[in-house]
């Protein structure tokens, strides 16, 4: 979201940056490993050699279950050693079957490090990959990582590499995880990472609102930090308002939602909108969570206007390009727009973009399917990515290009694109819904721990607390 939004992802999409770059070719090994959990993986390598300017692990993965397997519930660990503790790597997918648009890597770093192995490149998938049947896999996955300075690395003393793979096997050296369980491979030295425990870490600066208030006027919607808004501008309709008053709150299976009602006749003067942020750009790394309903139809009137329904955090775009801006989008847009046909969920990590002419430096995911209905959204932020879920699930992982340079505010709004997916002049109003926002300042939690935490605060009965000092 911003003050001058776009006609955009999809032209952005063509203008965004990413990470991919060319690719060499590979190696491969038959393997003696048996899959434990329905799950095996195959590598290969082309650059085979001690050192190499870039490694090159090629990959497949095959469910040898008997139901089908979501890729988004899969992450792929690649382990090795770190030239130096110093030393940054960089992920690049060269092509893939599913796509590289539905793969990421995330480098992290081994609890217990090992000879071998003291960093592991992790894999995960987006909605957009799709599931494997039984007896089906991801086909090619052309993966590559080098240094984030271009100088040479060694691989010899890797965990996860082969040099005499020059075809496809399997290869216990890199495992699977499914569901968060390990499903195929051994970690180096038998304890590989695990991921965040359920009960979520204590202390630290956060921000929790239940929404808990009686109408848009109610005095401490300001106390609390949060700005209503009232004036005009972009983004949305030429000629749109945006109204305070058609923010109001409701008590639903008892707790305090907020509704965000946005309404047209048609025309840019009959258009209202509706926003709340934060009143202050104090919010950066850690993550952000909030339960939000997205809604397919309008509450009255005739459908398919090109709604957008949001939940985003945002910092002020200085100059045109500049580097220091920084947007985290979950975007809904049940009737399509900005190119799309129909129903479609954006998540959208932008580094900068120029108004005029267009010109965007971003990366997205998205899922075509509906979205309609109550969803927990997280994001989190930290010093290598900005990771997306949907419900519990992963969505998309972007790169470390993205990470923000300046605190953001946190913002919901509904707004429309523009009115040519309706052009009807009977009124019609949306509706979009919000349960609660979180943020937890420089902690990356997982959603379950997320979902522990606010059912910490109700059962306390805790409505607000804002702990996250100023920037």
């Amino acid at each position: 979201m911003r003050t001058f939004r776009r006609s955009r992802i999809r032209a952005a999409a063509a203008a965004a940056v990413t990470l991919a770059l060319g690719c060499t070719a590979l190696a491969a090994l038959p393997s003696t490993a048996a899959a434990a959990g329905g799950l095996t993986v195959q590598y290969r390598t082309s650059a085979a050699g001690a050192s190499a300017d870039q490694s090159e692990p090629w990959l497949k993965v095959r469910n040898t279950g008997s139901t089908s397997v979501p890729l988004t519930n899969v992450k792929v660990r690649y382990y090795f050693k770190a030239d130096s503790a110093s030393a940054a790597y960089r992920f690049a997918c060269s092509w893939a079957v599913k796509g590289c648009a539905n793969i990421t890597g995330t480098f992290r770093t081994l609890p217990n490090p090992t000879a071998t192995a003291d960093r592991y490149l992790e894999i995960s998938f987006s909605a957009g990959a799709g599931s494997l049947a039984p007896g089906a896999d991801t086909g090619d996955m052309q993966l590559r990582f080098h240094r984030a300075d271009w100088q040479s690395l060694r691989q010899s003393d890797d965990y996860s590499f082969g040099a005499e793979r020059s075809t496809y096997g399997d290869w216990p050296r890199i495992t699977a995880q499914l569901g968060g369980v390990t499903a195929w491979g051994e970690a180096p030295g038998g304890d590989g990472p695990t991921d965040p425990p359920t009960d979520p870490p204590a202390g630290g600066p956060r921000l929790f609102d239940d929404f808990d208030y009686s109408g848009h006027t109610d005095p401490r919607i300001a106390a609390n930090g949060w700005s209503v808004r009232s004036n005009s501008g972009g983004p949305g309709v030429p000629g749109a308002v945006w109204a305070p008053q058609n923010v109001t709150f409701q008590t639903q299976s008892g707790n305090s939602v907020m509704n965000l009602e946005t309404s047209t006749a048609g025309t840019g003067a009959s258009t209202v909108q509706t926003e709340i942020l934060t009143r202050a750009m104090k919010f950066r790394n850690g993550t952000y969570a909030a339960r939000v309903k997205f809604s397919d139809a309008p509450r009255s009137g005739p459908d398919g206007d090109h709604l957008v329904q949001t939940f985003f955090t945002i910092n002020d775009l200085k100059a045109p390009m500049a580097d220091d801006y920084a947007e985290y989008d979950f975007e809904y847009l049940p009737n399509g727009g900005w190119g799309e046909p129909a129903n479609i969920l954006y998540t959208t990590s932008w580094e900068t973009y120029r108004p005029d002419p267009w010109e965007a430096v971003n990366q997205h995911s998205e899922v075509r399917q509906s979205y309609a209905g109550w969803h927990d959204l997280v994001v989190t932020v930290d010093d290598s990515a900005i990771t997306y879920y949907v419900d519990g699930q992963h969505f998309g992982t972007h790169g470390a290009a993205y990470l923000p340079e300046r605190p953001m505010s946190i913002n919901f709004n509904q707004w429309l694109i523009d009115l040519a997916g309706q052009s009807s002049t009977t009124p019609r109003s949306y509706d979009q819904q919000v349960d609660y926002v979180l943020h937890v300042k420089d902690q990356v939690l997982s959603p379950a721990q997320v979902s522990a935490l606010v059912s910490g605060y109700r059962a306390a009965g805790t409505a607000f607390e804002d702990t996250v000092p100023a920037s």
